[in-house]
């Protein structure tokens, strides 16, 4: 298969712009199996489940790298500059942003000092995170310049609709990058499912959060970043929910949890759950246990001391949300054996 973008073997983003994309999704399940096996000594359900949606234009949120003369995407194994006009994987908002921004780089206002920036959009606005400008600090007027092209540049949050709520986003705050799956992610993870009590770990701006609430009459949701948690708490208030936000790491959280809740909801980052909370979980022996995954070697780990404990994988979906990229999303149900 031709690579739709011509950057593809120099750029570091995407690995697997040379496979159709039914390729790419028959290896991912292989590679899932494969590493659960070898790292964790763990057997994966038969018939895991796949999900994809649409293989390019799906990412809301891009870093972009500067040197001075080129802006684009580090290559692979460096901190080169990819210099880039056009991302295939990006969102259509987002190219146009990419345009913008080169423009902008023609001229000689551009601060030359910037090194990296992220942009994430909900398709109408973009908000614009400098990640990295030395020692130096950008002037409200350069925010002021790139809402010109594009919208919400000097907006504090951005509003992003998904899974039926509308959820605010602020700079530092975490939410998905793949729009065209986050509603299945979400659907995938909690179902239909409802009952008395349920606890979101890790649990961001509340894109599990909100939906949980809606069933459960009590709803716990542990996050540590402080602009989450404000966000997470305003999406509640809007939605006109209630939720028990904690601002604290989930290992702390849990070493005071003394029963179980009826569904818990655990989305970590690639670093996975870690063995002082799977120490907690299989203390605790829940009923219901989702884990969203990013990495299948922690994943595998973590299964590994949770199915030795007492609990059983009950299914599997594997989520392409990184259409042309090594990386797997997994949603993993356990309950006692």
């Amino acid at each position: 298969m031709e690579p739709a973008c011509p950057h593809f073997t120099r750029c570091g983003g995407c690995h697997y712009q040379h496979a159709t994309p039914e390729y790419q999704g028959k290896q991912k399940l292989e590679i899932l199996r494969e590493v659960l096996r070898r790292v964790g000594k763990v057997e994966a359900p038969d018939g895991i489940r796949y999900l994809s949606g649409p293989a390019w234009e799906y990412r809301n949120r891009i870093q972009l790298h500067f040197d001075g003369q080129w802006m684009g995407y580090h290559e692979a194994g460096s901190h080169t500059v990819v210099g880039i006009e056009h991302c295939p994987v990006a969102s259509p908002r987002l190219n146009e942003s990419i345009a913008a921004l080169r423009k902008m780089m023609g001229e000689r206002r551009w601060p030359r000092f910037l090194r990296s920036m992220e942009l994430f959009t909900n398709e109408e606005e973009v908000q614009v995170n400098v990640l990295d400008s030395g020692s130096k600090h950008l002037s409200h007027a350069f925010f002021e310049w790139c809402a010109e092209s594009m919208p919400g540049a000097l907006s504090a949050a951005l509003e992003y609709p998904a899974a039926g709520e509308t959820f605010r986003v602020s700079h530092k705050s975490f939410f998905q990058v793949n729009r065209f799956l986050v509603d299945q992610l979400v659907e995938t993870a909690i179902g239909r499912v409802s009952g008395d009590r349920a606890l979101d770990l890790y649990a961001g701006v509340g894109l599990f959060t909100i939906p949980l609430a809606r069933r459960f009459p009590e709803t716990v949701a542990v996050e540590t970043v402080a602009s989450a948690v404000t966000d997470l708490e305003h999406n509640a208030k809007r939605a006109g929910v209630t939720v028990s936000a904690v601002r604290e790491g989930a290992e702390r959280y849990l070493e005071r949890v003394e029963q179980a809740p009826d569904l818990i909801v655990a989305d970590p980052p690639r670093a996975g759950l870690g063995r002082g909370v799977t120490a907690s979980l299989n203390r605790l022996q829940p009923q219901r246990l989702i884990i969203v995954s990013c990495d299948p070697s922690t994943l595998a780990r973590d299964l590994a001391e949770l199915t030795a404990s007492g609990l059983r994988i009950e299914s599997m979906t594997l989520l392409d949300m990184f259409p042309q990229t090594a990386h797997i999303e997994t949603v993993t149900q356990l309950g006692p054996k």
